[in-house]
């Protein structure tokens, strides 16, 4: 299997398992590189029979013959990343020696997880149903150009005046719009030069290095967080995550350019699931959709909240797939599905919404889908490593995806473990 550089995208509203892919394929590349996105990321990953929940590092961190990258599109939380290296540790040994993080990051600060709480509390603002981890918050002051980054807080003559300046916009609106205590400037001063010397170590060039492993013939893999379902542009706004989590992203995220990558790879659940609110037009409302929820152990790895779940979306996955440029598909997540009578895809639309300009404004408030409707499977599909050995029930139902869909289906997850897959 040839390998060039490659991107690893969610499809559907996040939680697809991507983490699992990035994890299964990253000893065949030279590093694993996170482009966007923050700690609001749950990827979830089975190594040597224990569970791995990463929110930050790279799915591929637990691989110690490929380094793991951060790239400058990428908002990082001090905390939570010495946090989640500590935790990590605990099952791999190296992890600051391979982890290497661009110096052109943002820095999630206090402030930002504090305005994320308030507005979301605040009954004058629209409830979006975030992490409340300061993610969009950061994502603001990159944008408006008030920003803190990982290199401001290697000299403390150069983080000082920009803190100041930033911390007296934010004190003002916490003080007066929510009408709470204000943060203190020195501590934060404190706690990011503090951070800023233990972090320098594992900075680096993430553009140049990612040129310098291709030069050397290896491939990068890039792994993207969330789905193109939440991108800010593509999404289903405003129901959005605060970045370019599609294909979009890595050029400027990553810092390479926008023909780096040779092979897009998107990952759909055999159904589709959403944490929070907005639109899901093929949500299923009932005990059935209790019960796929049970079985696939749907509770948000990062929030801990019950994702919703419905029929897998056939409409929405064509557009995004064609939006994308997808060359292939790894649906997870199948072996959910065994023992059910009955499985339903949506085919189409009960108007041409999505092919007008609401398709394009991702406007599907007011959709109903239209069912074709599948024989289940009564043998299981759980584990199975062959596709010859699916039940051929369940091969009909990855035709059907594979003609509606019009891109073939590469890779098959059965369960959780990197040993239950199929790769065609």
């Amino acid at each position: 299997m040839t390998f060039s550089n490659t991107a690893i995208l969610g499809l559907q509203w996040g939680d697809e398992g991507k983490g699992k892919i990035v994890n299964y394929l990253a000893s065949n590349f030279g590093a694993a590189c996170r482009y966007q996105g923050g700690h609001n990321a749950g990827h979830t990953l089975i190594v040597d029979g224990k569970k791995i929940v990463l929110h930050l590092l790279p799915s591929s961190i637990c691989h110690k013959d490929s380094l793991s990258l951060i790239g400058k599109g990428v908002v990082i939380s001090y905390e939570a990343l010495f946090s989640e290296i500590e935790e990590i540790s605990n099952f791999t040994s190296g992890i600051t020696d391979r982890l290497k993080i661009s110096p052109a990051c943002v820095l999630i600060q206090p402030y930002h997880q504090l305005i994320d709480l308030y507005k979301e509390k605040s009954n004058s603002q629209k409830t979006i149903g975030t992490t409340l981890r300061g993610i969009g918050p950061a994502y603001e002051d990159k944008v408006a150009r008030r920003a803190i980054r990982v290199i401001d807080t290697l000299n403390e003559n150069h983080l000082k005046p920009l803190l100041e300046e930033t911390l007296d916009f934010y004190n003002f609106t916490i003080e007066k719009f929510f009408g709470k205590e204000a943060l203190s400037l020195n501590r934060l001063i404190d706690e990011n030069l503090a951070y800023g010397e233990k972090i320098k170590p594992m900075l680096a060039d993430v553009s140049m290095l990612i040129k310098k492993i291709n030069s050397e013939e290896k491939s990068v893999l890039f792994e993207g967080a969330q789905g193109a379902l939440l991108d800010v542009d593509q999404g289903t706004y405003p129901f959005v995550t605060s970045s370019n989590c599609s294909p979009s992203g890595i050029a400027a995220g990553a810092g390479c350019g926008p023909l780096d990558v040779g092979n897009i790879l998107g990952v759909v659940k055999a159904y589709v699931t959403r944490v929070g609110e907005g639109p899901m037009p093929t949500e299923i409302n009932d005990e059935l959709g209790e019960y796929i929820a049970k079985t696939g152990g749907e509770i948000g790895a990062t929030t801990g909240r019950p994702r919703r779940c419905g029929w897998f979306d056939a409409v929405l996955m064509k557009r995004i797939i064609q939006t994308n440029s997808i060359s292939g598909l790894c649906l997870t997540k199948i072996d959910v599905l065994d023992g059910l009578e009955e499985i339903k895809v949506c085919k189409a639309y009960d108007n041409e919404s999505i092919d007008s300009i609401f398709g394009e404004c991702m406007n599907l408030e007011d959709i109903n889908p239209i069912y074709d409707f599948l024989p289940g499977w009564e043998s299981p599909t759980k584990n199975i490593t062959k596709y010859e050995e699916l039940p051929n029930e369940a091969k009909d139902f990855v035709s059907y995806i594979e003609e509606n869909c019009e891109v073939p289906v590469k890779i098959i997850s059965t369960g959780p473990d990197d040993q239950s897959t199929i790769v065609r």
